[in-house]
């Protein structure tokens, strides 16, 4: 198609695309143009707006031609020139086919890789391996009851053996030297197991066999030294301990209840503590209430670490008065002395028969009890102050 004027009019649009030996240029329904504008007359490489809208083509023309009858040889010269100097005009559909293969073929190498990467073996894990992973859990589970058993056979021995030949006062000797075993848990394994369930053991199963052993035993040592099974633990105070007075007919408790391990008695000038002074507590214990011996000490100024047998029947034989009685100022009734009713050990110590005098009496409260294995003993040290009320101040 020629332009008079400016020379041969090539429009890059359907039907018009050309075909030389030296430029390979697809003619198809619809061709594109390379650019909306040409740079001196020749197409540059299309942009994305025209690949969206390839029919928007503006006709871009060649050089100027003249009408001789080389015309066809100039045309294919002048087309050589343009691929000589300019980027090759590409069609729509080849070059989505083109984008379209490329993608396809970044996909496949992508999914490629990233399935190599997944691979155990590329990364250093070990193929599974049926067989060897079941001799592997049966040796584990071989391991685990042995080690079971061996916890249950050193707890028997502590208990039974090791635990009644030894000083309460060396007690920890009972629990290091069964943990200590831990080291011995190997050897015995070499010496049971046989070698198909060996080869499957490894540093890994000494730390867990250790783990294992270390708390079934601590487990086992906890029930075997406890009711029913042991008693290691003496009786202790249930609730509160008091000072009582008997005159014969009421029982005056001390104000204080005696929990911080001292009573205050405040008696009128120039008197004492008079009556028979009694002594009431309660033990409780885990086992049984009536187990524990109590033997009570009496210090102050007059005597000397006096020991006092506790009364068996005062309590029995006094349990209405004992109930009904109030403290010295009336402000309330009877000391909560045995909290656990019938599970509690009454306990009545007479101090004095005559009374106390006024000063600081110290009481050391003994409790023994025969425990499973060993003689259990408990020690508590009370303090009693008996003193006169300060005279009233002189009004004048």
């Amino acid at each position: 198609m020629f332009d008079g004027a400016n020379g041969p009019l090539v429009r890059f649009g359907a039907g018009s695309g050309a075909r030389t030996r030296d430029l390979r240029m697809s003619q198809t329904p619809q061709g594109v143009c390379t650019s909306y504008d040409c740079h001196q007359g020749c197409p540059m490489s299309p942009t994305r707006y025209q690949l969206r809208h390839p029919g928007l083509v503006p006709p871009c023309r060649l050089p100027p031609l003249k009408h001789t009858a080389d015309s066809k040889w100039q045309i294919d010269r002048s087309l050589h020139s343009l691929h000589a100097t300019g980027p090759v005009m590409v069609d729509l559909n080849t070059a989505m086919a083109a984008a379209a293969a490329e993608q396809k073929r970044r996909s496949s190498d992508g999914n490629q890789e990233r399935k190599k990467r997944r691979t155990g073996k590329d990364m250093g894990i070990e193929a599974f391996d049926p067989v060897t992973y079941v001799a592997k859990e049966r040796a584990d589970t071989a391991s685990m009851w042995l080690v079971l058993t061996f916890s249950l056979t050193v707890s028997l021995l502590m208990r039974y053996v090791l635990m009644p030949n030894t000083d309460p006062s060396k007690s920890d000797i009972l629990y290091l030297l069964p943990l200590a075993a831990i080291v011995l848990i190997p050897q015995v394994h070499r010496i049971i197991m046989p070698e198909r369930f060996m080869e499957h053991y490894t540093r890994g199963t000494w730390f867990k066999s250790g783990f294992l052993h270390m708390f079934t035993f601590l487990a086992l040592a906890f029930m075997l030294v406890n009711p029913p099974l042991g008693d290691i633990v003496a009786p202790k105070l249930s609730g509160e301990w008091t000072i009582a007075t008997d005159d014969g007919e009421e029982l005056v408790f001390a104000n204080d209840n005696g929990k911080d391990g001292e009573i205050t008695w405040t008696v009128a000038q120039d008197a004492s503590l008079t009556g028979e002074i009694w002594l009431l507590f309660g033990l409780a214990d885990n086992v049984n209430s009536d187990g524990a011996t109590v033997t009570v000490g009496l210090a102050n100024n007059d005597v000397n670490n006096a020991e006092l047998a506790s009364n068996s029947t005062f309590w029995e034989d006094h349990i209405d008065r004992i109930n009904d009685g109030r403290t010295l100022d009336n402000s309330s009734g009877t000391p909560n002395l045995v909290p656990h009713g019938e599970s509690d050990q009454p306990f009545a110590v007479l101090l004095s028969d005559s009374g106390l005098s006024v000063g600081v009496h110290t009481i050391s409260v003994f409790i023994t009890e025969n425990g499973d294995p060993w003689e259990n003993t408990r020690n508590y040290t009370w303090t009693l102050r008996i003193v006169e009320e300060l005279p009233e101040a002189d009004a004048s």
